[in-house]
């Protein structure tokens, strides 16, 4: 596959941007800095999903029970509201079955929530959205501040955004999992109109959304034409290293009509080899990804 004939050095160098680091003290700078220096919000992910070995589930577990700590004491961000959330993969605890993973997750949404701090459990490849789904519905109705995300790549999503919650946080994504053409659809331009109908009938629901998409266009509608309904309710999310500065501050001053939060998500690994594993996994689900590095490498500031 393309994505294992680029070398590691050169892997690593793309990724560059788009990962806080190999510590969780740089991530927790990265966060603090886009606090202080641009008002941004973070949630810290960190790296190392589709564990083959229980010594990692365990070390992921304690990587985050260590992050909640340091991020909820963490006197840079000043306000509640400033310090990061905290993302997480279901895969990355279980080596097993899928309800191991969600055991271990709910030992970091009890320290996320005795920290202060929002949690969102990702969704990956559709092997998992059931079980995401309920396990995230469970621990919102159980008193949680736990999200979780929908795709609007899948068929079943707007089926899905009728079980949510009113409350409840739900990151909006077209999704990164190439999946069948029997229960997903390939086309991005449907994809993008079903993000806009998705947030439309969330936000009928009371839920809080989380629009992740740097399809300009896109952003705007949404600015414009749907987040209006639901002030107080809504945010963007963007990736660490896209330049989308020009974006952001569009979005901070109402230039669409509504100022809306802008949150960054941050990835950060425990060694190199994690962040090398994941931009190689990202190349392999779509290709055109390393054009886009190059592209955005070149123009990172815009």
């Amino acid at each position: 596959m393309l994505a294992q004939l680029v070398p590691a050095p050169l892997v690593r160098l793309f990724a560059g941007p788009y990962v806080a680091g190999d510590s969780m003290v740089l991530a927790l700078d990265t966060a603090a800095r886009l606090w202080s220096e641009r008002r941004v919000r973070s949630t810290l992910d960190l790296l190392g999903e589709d564990v083959t070995d229980a010594s990692q589930v365990e070390r992921n577990v304690q990587a985050y029970l260590d992050l909640i700590e340091a991020a909820g004491r963490d006197t840079r961000f000043g306000a509640a509201e400033a310090r990061p959330s905290i993302s997480l993969k279901p895969s990355a605890f279980t080596t097993k079955a899928q309800g191991e993973a969600f055991l271990q997750i709910r030992r970091i949404a009890e320290a996320a929530r005795s920290a202060g701090l929002a949690l969102t459990i990702d969704m990956e490849d559709h092997r998992w959205t059931d079980a995401t789904l309920e396990a995230s519905i469970r621990l919102f109705e159980e008193g949680y501040d736990v999200g979780t995300v929908l795709q609007s790549r899948l068929n079943r999503t707007q089926e899905d955004a009728d079980k949510i919650p009113s409350g409840m946080r739900i990151r909006l994504v077209i999704g990164i999992y190439e999946e069948a053409e029997t229960i997903a659809t390939s086309d991005k331009t449907l994809m993008k109109e079903r993000m806009l109908e998705l947030a439309r009938r969330l936000f009928a629901r009371g839920v809080y959304v989380e629009f992740a998409t740097h399809d300009e266009r896109c952003v705007e509608l949404f600015a414009r034409e749907v987040a209006p309904a639901a002030p107080g309710r809504a945010e963007v999310q963007l990736l660490l290293g896209v330049p989308r500065a020009k974006l952001q501050r569009q979005l901070e001053e109402g230039s669409f009509g509504l100022a809306l939060p802008v949150r960054l998500y941050v990835p950060f690994a425990i060694g190199w080899d994690d962040a090398t594993a994941y931009l190689r996994r990202r190349m392999n689900e779509s290709p055109s990804v390393v054009w886009l590095v190059l592209r955005n490498l070149i123009t990172r500031d815009r």
